[in-house]
């Protein structure tokens, strides 16, 4: 199991993911492309999931592109920003993910911007 795995406890497939946003699969790999969603390859079958963390009801958290594009801009790859997002940070307290869902984007976007320092 790797570390993403590790940290994250509920993932969806692309499939499931595309249900839950009423649109089609390749949109939802549209999304991961572009950097609106984060996706890894998990499990025994190696299939592509995305953490069930970056969803609020059936949208994805609206300050999660930003977010990913300023982790991606401080060089993680989608992986090491899954993990960066749902590992438990002290000095939050919790996780930069359950800040994401509070609406405190600015305090976990300036944290990931440290990142790339």
């Amino acid at each position: 199991m790797s570390n993403v795995e590790n940290v994250v406890s509920e993932w969806l497939p692309l499939p499931d993911v595309a249900e839950k946003l009423d649109v089609s699969v390749t949109k939802v790999h549209a999304l991961i492309k572009d950097g609106s969603l984060l996706a890894a390859r998990i499990g025994e079958r190696n299939i592509r999931a995305v953490p069930a963390g970056l969803f609020m009801d059936d949208h994805i958290i609206e300050s999660l592109r930003g977010t990913i594009t300023v982790l991606h801009d401080a060089g993680f790859g989608d992986e090491e920003a899954i993990v960066w997002l749902f590992t438990a940070d002290e000095s939050l307290p919790g996780r930069p993910i359950d800040a994401l869902h509070a609406g405190r984007k600015t305090e976990i976007r300036r944290r990931a911007a440290a990142l790339g320092w």
